[in-house]
């Protein structure tokens, strides 16, 4: 009995000696790789870059007041729709005192002169009528009585100019109206009734009352990095895509290209401009974010394969094509020569047939099994 257990022990031993090397064998033992294998295919390849600003009115208008003084009355706000011409404020000047003392000065010596021109004229005239002066001699107080006169209505001009702005002989010229110089659209109204404001003047751009743009006029304004801008020229078409506006995108034509680049967080952009073509009841607000899409480059139905499968050795391209079965892959290497690349799928000119089963991604044994078992 004693020798039946010891046979027994000595049995389960080996048996569990060998399960244990039989398991470390089939664990250490590499399993077989299996790769999704795609066949090349047709399609069109569009390489382009990708510009990111704004669209902004090509023109837009700071209306800017002639006098200085106090907003009286604002006819306009923004978005309303205005002409050239038409009346955007109305100021309300509030004069020095300093010169309003001097234009009261002399338009009460303006007074004097020409009441004491007025007498001497009709002394004259008198004397004239009577045939006791000759003609020289009332002329000249003629032309003294004229100049006093002048002299009093260009006093009383003056003064009304620094009181009001605007005298009586020209109501419909005064600066204290200001004018819309374009038509367009209001865009904004910064300032508000009571607010003061300054002139336009050789040393300063003045207070801006109202900025105009003519909406119907739009372009996109962008930045592109000097590796892009040599693939771009002039006339060259683009398409929008503003990030304010889903599901519609907005065809544009490149008109400028900036002959001088800047430095941006170290790398240097180049501006452009396109001429955004707006359909028939289109409407764009100034200064949406856009992205502009540049086609630098593009061919219609050529081989290509996903990017991700080729692959580099030194400067050469190479792809690996399975040779054997789905179940029983075997690669070999492949030179090609490659053509145009949109970022996701790259053309194949040379090295490839459309039948050719090309290694691409990894993937789990028991997936294929599954597609095979279905197809």
């Amino acid at each position: 009995m004693k020798k039946i257990v010891r046979y027994l022990g000595i049995a389960i031993l080996i048996a569990a000696f060998g399960g244990t090397l039989f398991f470390l064998y089939n664990k250490s033992k590499k399993k077989q790789d299996f790769f999704e294998n795609k066949n090349p295919f047709y399609s069109d390849v569009v390489m382009k870059t990708v510009a990111t600003g704004s669209v902004v009115p090509r023109y837009e208008i700071e209306i800017v007041p002639q006098v200085s003084g106090i907003i009286d009355e604002l006819y306009v706000e923004a978005g309303d729709k205005i002409s050239k011409g038409q009346v955007v404020a109305r100021i309300k000047i509030i004069p020095d005192m300093v010169t309003l003392n001097a234009a009261e000065t002399r338009l009460n010596r303006a007074k004097i002169s020409y009441e004491d021109a007025q007498i001497d004229y009709d002394r004259q005239q008198k004397l004239f009528d009577k045939s006791v002066i000759s003609y020289e001699e009332f002329k000249s107080s003629k032309v003294g009585y004229d100049s006093a006169k002048e002299e009093l209505s260009a006093a009383e001009n003056n003064l009304e100019l620094i009181q009001n702005g605007v005298t009586k002989k020209a109501a419909t010229a005064t600066n204290t109206l200001v004018r819309s110089t374009i038509d367009g659209m209001v865009l904004d109204v910064p300032i508000k009734v009571g607010n003061s404001v300054i002139q336009a003047n050789t040393f300063n751009a003045g207070t801006t009352i109202a900025s105009v743009a003519d909406m119907k006029d739009i372009i996109f304004e962008g930045k592109v990095d000097e590796t892009e801008v040599g693939k771009i020229k002039e006339g060259m078409p683009i398409e929008l895509e503003i990030g304010a506006i889903d599901k519609e995108k907005f065809d544009a034509v490149l008109e400028y290209i900036s002959p001088k680049g800047v430095e941006e967080n170290g790398a240097i952009q180049f501006e452009i401009k396109a001429n955004v073509r707006l359909k028939e009841g289109q409407f764009i607000r100034a200064g949406y974010s856009a992205n502009a899409n540049i086609v630098l480059e593009k061919k219609d139905s050529v081989m290509v394969i996903p990017e991700g499968m080729l692959q580099f050795d030194n400067d050469s391209s190479f792809v690996e094509i399975n040779t054997g079965s789905t179940e029983e892959p075997v690669y070999e290497k492949r030179m090609v020569k490659t053509g145009l690349s949109d970022g996701i799928n790259i053309e194949i000119t040379e090295g490839l047939k459309p039948e050719d089963k090309v290694k691409g991604e990894k993937i789990d044994p028991k997936a294929m099994k599954e597609n095979t078992s279905k197809g």
